[in-house]
């Protein structure tokens, strides 16, 4: 009996879905603006108009002469245009420069971990992000983890699944287990069955 849980325990879904590719960034990508995101606003020759801002979970912001301005799913210098257009009513010829100085991203771009992992969360999208960053990032595996089971699913390609080697890749040190993840990337790790 001991064997045939064993075994059962040992199955993987590597037959079943592909192995995921190793390089899945694009080069034009473009950081996206979400909720939670802090911004620096700086106005050339104008300091009273500068200043750092919350994007608020309703994706706007507010400053001084600008009510609210819609942010999130836009990059900085869609942001610093759109203020442009509502200071000019204001200043003559303004010169906004937009900064983003802390990080979450909209929720279609968060990389979520769900799972055996020891903290599952979401994490903002970074540019050549790879499966080992987002495990450092998550504390690694639990006891429980089937690790060699994990799968990605891939929303940007209609949630196609992909399967992954963590085990491989975290305890026995094989990159070649390493592959590059993609913004709105949900990474699954199941328990396992002993």
């Amino acid at each position: 009996m001991t064997a045939l849980t064993f075994l059962t325990g040992c199955a993987s879904t590597a037959g079943r879905l592909p192995p995921a590719p190793v390089s899945a960034s694009t080069e034009s990508y473009s950081y996206i603006v979400g909720p939670g995101d802090s911004l620096n606003i700086i106005v050339w020759r104008n300091p009273e108009l500068s200043m750092s801002v919350p994007v608020r979970p309703d994706g706007k912001i507010s400053t001084p002469l600008i009510d609210e301005l819609t942010a999130q799913g836009k990059n900085s210098t869609e942001i610093a245009r759109d203020i442009e257009q509502q200071l000019s009513k204001y200043v003559r010829d303004p010169v906004v420069t937009v900064i983003v100085t802390s990080f979450v991203g909209p929720y279609s771009e968060q990389i979520r971990v769900v799972g055996e992992a020891s903290k599952p969360q979401a994490l903002p999208y970074k540019q050549k992000m790879t499966v080992l960053d987002v495990m450092i990032a998550v504390g690694g595996l639990t006891d429980f983890a089937a690790g060699n089971e994990a799968t990605i699913v891939r929303s940007g390609e209609g949630n196609k699944q992909y399967s992954v080697r963590l085990k491989d890749l975290i305890k026995r040190g094989d990159v070649s287990a390493n592959v590059e993840m993609r913004p709105g990337d949900i990474l699954i790790i199941p328990q396992s069955l002993f």
